[in-house]
């Protein structure tokens, strides 16, 4: 049984950890001149504004071109990165740049795909933000293109290269919490920026924005800047909380547990407060049946999302074992109750002679115990903490960079991205078409 002492050794990681991260400074702090990644950054919205910077934190890394639909966002990354930068409307324009390595792939869902795909056949190394598809039927494409052209990949869900979330692979494969038979994951949310009410732009104009190229595979509607600014909100262009915020969690428990997938996929929820034009729901739940493996035993999965959640921000997982409780919010802990040294009985209802022969018989088998610092012993909690002011985000984009690098495979590959958006993705397929789905995780397919 895991004891404190296997707690103590795990938790001697965190120290390992950092001298690995130092280490990798020092590393970082000698690349030459010649070893100079230039980068380029294809949608630069919030999220492809912070993959920039974390980027360019990474020693050696330089932003030589952006690509953005909106003209705003073009002038503003010349403010923010510099006027030498080469900027332009048309991905396709930085793909044809060979001053450019690797491109930073941050643009609305229905576009993650095409402009991966694109990318990787132009000999460009690719870090995509999650989720890696919009539909189950991209995956496969995203994929085999990685495979057959040998690019380097790393999809854009950072959990998986966090020492927090490492430091839970490590206790649970150590067996903190016994054997694993549950799951729960959540995240809340109850202000208007968390339920993607962002800022519209006053020039967001026709001439300002290339409408069409937005739309690209979706529908053909009129030019309509919240669709754009806000789409998340919309299925023709995101993927709703399931991939947006579930992926996140299937990422970072396929991580810790060493799993790859569900097999059976149910999700419900609704649109319960953000009437405001959305077609996506602002409370989803989903529950997932996950198969044993030759890594763990079979186990269920509960996640939730709530834009109405009464609270500020929260997210976090609670693994339930055997033994014990492994949490992991700002940190990770874990929590154990003794078990019971005997089952205790029932015997009211018995004759009164049936429960003297009972009592008797119970006594001997469970001798009553003289209470001991053992017994008395109260319920056990230990904690890991990342250091002060960790940044998971910028050590995922430090392991991508590293790859492109060395050419070594990096901890998110589109295998792995696949899937955890393809759950995520089936959760939507589950809650608009009001059904089950089945799920082979193996080979990444839907079954019929």
């Amino acid at each position: 049984m895991p004891t404190r002492r296997h707690f103590l050794q795990a938790s001697t990681a965190a120290g390992l950890a950092a001298s690995a991260l130092s280490a990798q400074d020092e590393q970082e702090k000698k690349v030459s001149a010649n070893d100079r990644i230039r980068v380029a950054l294809i949608g630069a919205g919030g999220m492809g504004t912070g993959d920039a910077e974390s980027s360019q934190a990474v020693p050696g890394v330089e932003l030589v071109a952006v690509s953005d639909i909106y003209q705003g966002r073009l002038t503003r990354a010349k403010e923010r990165w510099g006027k030498q930068l080469f900027t332009t409307r048309d991905y396709r324009e930085v793909l044809a740049r060979p001053d450019v390595d690797a491109v930073l792939i941050a643009t609305p869902d229905h576009w993650h795909a095409k402009i991966s795909i694109d990318a990787m056949n132009a000999g460009k190394d690719v870090y995509c933000e999650k989720p890696m598809v919009q539909q189950v039927g991209d995956g496969r494409g995203v994929v085999e293109t990685q495979k057959k052209t040998g690019r380097i990949m790393q999809v854009g869900s950072q959990r998986v290269s966090s020492i927090v979330y490492k430091k839970a692979q490590e206790l649970l494969n150590a067996g903190a919490i016994g054997e694993l038979n549950m799951v729960e994951a959540w995240w809340d949310r109850n202000d208007a920026i968390g339920a993607w009410q962002y800022s519209i732009p006053p020039d967001a104009t026709p001439e300002n924005i290339d409408w069409d190229t937005f739309l690209g595979r979706a529908p053909k509607v009129p030019f309509e800047p919240v669709r754009l600014f806000r789409w998340r909100n919309y299925r023709d262009y995101g993927t709703g909380v399931a991939g947006d915020l579930f992926v996140h969690l299937f990422s970072g428990m396929h991580f810790v547990t060493g799993a790859i997938g569900p097999t059976r996929v149910f999700a419900t929820g609704g649109l319960r407060f953000w009437k405001d034009g959305r077609d996506v729901p602002d409370v989803f739940l989903g529950l997932y049946d996950y198969p044993a493996t030759d890594r763990h035993a079979a186990f269920n999965l509960a996640l939730r999302v709530n834009f109405v959640s009464g609270t500020g921000d929260n997210s976090g997982f609670r693994f339930v074992g055997s033994e014990g409780i492994l949490t992991i919010g700002n940190g990770v802990s874990v929590a154990k109750t003794p078990r019971e040294t005997e089952p205790g009985y029932t015997i009211d209802t018995f004759p009164k002679a049936l429960q003297e022969a009972f009592l008797k018989e119970y006594h001997a088998k469970y001798p009553p115990q003289i209470p001991n610092a053992d017994s008395m012993r109260p319920n056990v909690e230990d904690k890991f903490q990342a250091p002060h002011g960790y940044s998971d985000h910028l050590d995922h984009h430090r392991n991508f960079i590293a790859a492109v690098r060395s050419r070594k495979p990096v901890v998110e590959d589109p295998v792995f991205g696949f899937r955890a958006a393809g759950p995520a993705l089936l959760s939507n397929v589950s809650y608009f078409e009001q059904r089950v789905c089945a799920w082979d995780p193996e080979t990444m397919t839907l079954k019929s």
